[in-house]
């Protein structure tokens, strides 16, 4: 994580740079450390940075963390890439739907950073008081997560907030995310008595109605996925009316089953054949290059009267094994991380 310190109105503010994300619904790494900080380090403000270009899929992550805190800042970005690519957002309206405060921000124009900081300023000072207007599940979900919830918060006394995202992971069974909540909370969820019971209640009540704990997740996912697409469909309009549906059918392709992991593994060995073809000719051209450098340094060494024990350990210790590491690492680098980098940014221009 990187950290940043600025000053603004006599204020001192320290960001914190978490990993960028899709989701804090998973195990990855990433995901890990951002959920980790969101939720036990306490920040004054959450920053949400999401891409104009593609709000839909970016909502999603932000609905996950309004369970988890209240205090959140969405920052709608790329603002100048939406406009070229004739993508129009109700920034006021996103507001009113998310509940929180929402800033468009585009990096070459300061004003709009001056603008994000103000809120921020507001935000930490209590002059806007964000809330939330979070994914609402169906009634039988909603009720079961509710009844969790109490037992959880007269347990161990956590805000409603907490509570309530610990009762749905707790109906989840995420075992690696209950265990890093006992860890930084310094509570026992597995062993306490009570909240087990409750817990096997809940479970009872909806396998009852055939709602299994994988089943239960993707009622989750489903819900906020839903809710992300309708208020897309409220904030945005496009100039071009297939923008939207083209990405979204080539979404459904890349991310399906069936063609999620083969594309991608396609995709990754067109990477990996580039990459070993591809650097063959950069490295030789810099092993002749520097061939030709170490024998102009043993001339220079032979024509100073260096002692061999010396040349010998300047130029073919240090020397040639600084030379040897970089021809053959530097061009596979050189080559993979910005085609992978494109892979990842990839968009399909209209």
């Amino acid at each position: 994580m990187l950290l940043g310190i600025c000053k603004y109105k006599e204020n001192n503010f320290r960001f914190i740079d978490i990993p960028g994300t899709y989701s804090i619904m998973s195990n990855s790494e990433e995901e890990e450390i951002a959920r980790d900080y969101i939720c036990f380090e306490k920040p004054d403000a959450t920053i949400i940075v999401v891409d104009s270009t593609c709000l839909e899929r970016n909502l999603n992550l932000v609905y996950q963390i309004m369970e988890i805190t209240t205090n959140i800042i969405v920052c709608v970005n790329l603002l100048d890439e939406a406009k070229s690519k004739k993508i129009k957002i109700d920034l006021h309206s996103l507001s009113k739907e998310l509940g929180v405060p929402v800033v468009g921000t585009t990096a070459r124009k300061k004003k709009t950073l001056d603008k994000l900081m103000d809120t921020l300023y507001k935000v930490c000072k209590k002059e806007i008081t964000p809330t939330p207007l979070k994914v609402t599940y169906s009634d039988l979900i909603e009720n079961q997560i509710n009844s969790l919830q109490l037992v959880v918060q007269n347990e161990f006394d956590l805000n409603y907030n907490l509570s309530n995202w610990i009762s749905l992971k707790l109906i989840d069974g995420e075992e690696k995310i209950i265990k890093s909540i006992e860890k930084n909370l310094k509570i026992n969820l597995q062993q306490n008595q009570s909240i087990q019971d409750k817990k096997s209640k809940v479970l009872e009540n909806l396998y009852e109605q055939n709602i299994m704990q994988n089943k239960f997740r993707d009622n989750i996912v489903s819900q906020i996925i839903h809710k992300s697409e309708s208020i897309c469909k409220n904030v945005c309009t496009f100039e071009n009316e297939n923008y939207s549906k083209r990405d979204r059918n080539i979404d459904k392709i890349l991310t399906s089953k069936k063609f999620g992991i083969p594309i991608m593994i396609i995709f990754l060995s067109l990477i990996f054949y580039i990459t070993i073809i591809g650097s063959n000719y950069p490295s030789q051209a810099l092993f002749n290059i520097f061939n030709w450098l170490q024998d102009k340094l043993l001339l220079f060494a032979e024509f100073i009267h260096c002692p061999e024990l010396i040349s010998n350990l300047l130029i073919f210790g240090i020397f040639q094994t600084l030379t040897w590491v970089i021809s053959v690492m530097l061009p596979p680098m050189a080559i993979f991380f910005p085609l992978f980098t494109f892979l990842e940014d990839l968009r399909i221009p209209t």
